[in-house]
């Protein structure tokens, strides 16, 4: 079993960033943050990574011209620090092809839906308007094309009829609380291994997401 090394990029809270780190702390996870890096000077996030002395940076994107500048930038400051992982915890911008390329497959997002339905924004309100029974989270593979890479696994939970936008986002929230550090411990113990083209688990293509119900306690 490896440590897993990471750069985790955010940009705002960080509540996902405080699940991996606990995870860390707890011996739960056999993984090291490298570095914390923000497009928004103000995150909450890069605050947590202070406070348990996890290297942060702030790279303002709003100091850049386009986003192939700033993603250049961006890709030099990863790079110093050599992660096996790239983990996307509420990252508020769209990558650059050429970013994506640069590290592919090692990039992992998590989205609040149940991929490929809602990609993109405002996803609690739309399964709420299209009154879907279920509703839910995924962890993916990041690709160029948004939210489109492969799915490795899914956790869902039912809406009920007092279900709002922000209870929707709390539910998820749990969710991903759990699931992040439980995909990276995959990881770490060589269960899960990315490719360019399918991930495996335990050696077998991940050909449907796994679901998260059914896999938390495989250790």
């Amino acid at each position: 079993m490896k440590t897993l090394s990471l750069v985790v990029l955010i940009s705002g809270s960080g509540s996902n960033l405080q699940a991996i780190i606990d995870a860390i702390e707890s011996k739960q996870l056999n993984a090291q943050i490298s570095a914390v890096i923000s497009n928004r000077p103000d995150a909450y996030g890069l605050t947590r990574a202070r406070q348990h002395d996890i290297p942060a940076i702030s790279l303002d994107h709003k100091h850049y011209q386009n986003r192939e500048l700033f993603d250049q930038q961006l890709q030099l400051e990863i790079e110093s620090f050599k992660p096996d992982i790239i983990v996307l915890a509420g990252y508020m911008r769209i990558l650059t092809t050429a970013f994506i390329n640069a590290f592919s497959p090692t990039i992992l997002n998590i989205h609040p839906s149940l991929l490929p339905k809602y990609q993109g924004l405002n996803t609690h309100q739309r399964a709420l308007d299209n009154n879907d029974s279920e509703h839910g989270v995924s962890i993916h593979v990041v690709t160029p094309e948004l939210d489109s890479g492969p799915v490795i696994v899914q956790g869902k939970f039912s809406i009920e009829k007092e279900d709002n936008s922000e209870s929707l986002q709390q539910k998820a929230h749990k969710l991903e609380h759990q699931m992040y550090p439980l995909v990276l411990n995959w990881l770490s113990k060589q269960r899960l291994k990315l490719n360019s083209d399918m991930p495996l688990f335990d050696e077998k293509p991940v050909l449907t997401p796994l679901l998260f119900e059914a896999t938390v306690d495989a250790g």
